[in-house]
C-alpha cells in the first residue's frame, strides 16, 4: 500500500507551465484484485481517496473538497468507480458457475432422478464439466441423502428453492441470456436422462428458470427443445 500521490494531469507550476491550478492528492486505503474494465481482465487494484486543493506557484492553498474514491488498476493505471467491484473476477465467476451447475444438478436429482443411474451419470458429467472434477456419483448420493434428512416433507420444496436461489442469484446478473439458458439446459438433460420429465422435475426446472431470471415462456420453450434433442 502506498501513500499520497498527486495527480499527473492537474499540477501546480511546472517550468513553462501554469502559475495556478487544482491538484488532487491521492492516498491508498486498501488494495485487492478486481476485473479491470480498461484491461478487460483480472488485475490488482488500489482503492484511493483524494483531496483537491487550489495551488498557486506550486504551493497548496485552499482545499476544494474531497473527490469520490476510485480504484486504480495496477496495470493500466486507469481510475474506475468502486462499482467496478460489483463485477466478479474471472476466477470468482468460474467458482460461481461451478457452484451453480452443482446446485442445479442436486435440485433436479432431488426432484425425481436420484434412483436412476442414467440421471446420476448425467449429473456427474455436468458437474465435472463445470469444474468439480473430483465429484463422484457416490458423493452426490451422500449429499442427496443429507439434504433429504434436513428437510421435512412440508418444507421440502420451499427449502430447495431458497437454496437454489442462493446459488444462482449472485451469478445471474453476470451472464448473458445464452449463459443462463445453458444452465437451465444442464438441468433439463439430467432430468431427461431417464425418460420424459416428471411433474416434480418440471417444477424444479421452473424454479431454476426463476432464479436465473428466465421468462416462464422461455423456460417452457427451452425444456421443449431439450426434449427433442438426441442424447
Amino acid at each position: 500500500m502506498g501513500g499520497a500521490r498527486c495527480s499527473r494531469d492537474q499540477q501546480g507550476r511546472r517550468p513553462g507551465g501554469r502559475l495556478a491550478g487544482v491538484r488532487t492528492s491521492w492516498h491508498t486505503v486498501d488494495d485487492g484484485d478486481f476485473f479491470c474494465p480498461g484491461c478487460g481482465g483480472d488485475r490488482s487494484y488500489r482503492r484511493r481517496t483524494g483531496r483537491r486543493r487550489f495551488v498557486l506557484l506550486g504551493v497548496p492553498l485552499v482545499s476544494r473538497g474531497e473527490v469520490a474514491p476510485v480504484l486504480e488498476c495496477a496495470a493500466c493505471r486507469g481510475h474506475f468507480g468502486t462499482e467496478a467491484l460489483d463485477h466478479p473476477t474471472t476466477d470468482r465467476l468460474s467458482l460461481l458457475l461451478r457452484d451453480a451447475v452443482h446446485a442445479v444438478a442436486l435440485t433436479v436429482l432431488t426432484a425425481g432422478g436420484h434412483e436412476s443411474r442414467a440421471a446420476r451419470e448425467a449429473a456427474v458429467h455436468a458437474v465435472h464439466s463445470a469444474g468439480y472434477t473430483a465429484r463422484t456419483e457416490e458423493q452426490l448420493l451422500t449429499l442427496l441423502t443429507a439434504l433429504s434428512a434436513e428437510r421435512s416433507a412440508e418444507t421440502d420444496s420451499v427449502s430447495a428453492e431458497i437454496e437454489l436461489h442462493e446459488a444462482l442469484a449472485p451469478l445471474a446478473p453476470h451472464l448473458a441470456a445464452p449463459g443462463r439458458e445453458s444452465l437451465l439446459l444442464h438441468g433439463a438433460r439430467i432430468a431427461l436422462a431417464d425418460g420424459p420429465y416428471c411433474a416434480p422435475e418440471r417444477e424444479a426446472l421452473a424454479a431454476v428458470g426463476r432464479s436465473l431470471c428466465i421468462d416462464e415462456d422461455d423456460v417452457e420453450r427451452l425444456l421443449a427443445e431439450a426434449a427433442r434433442m438426441p442424447f
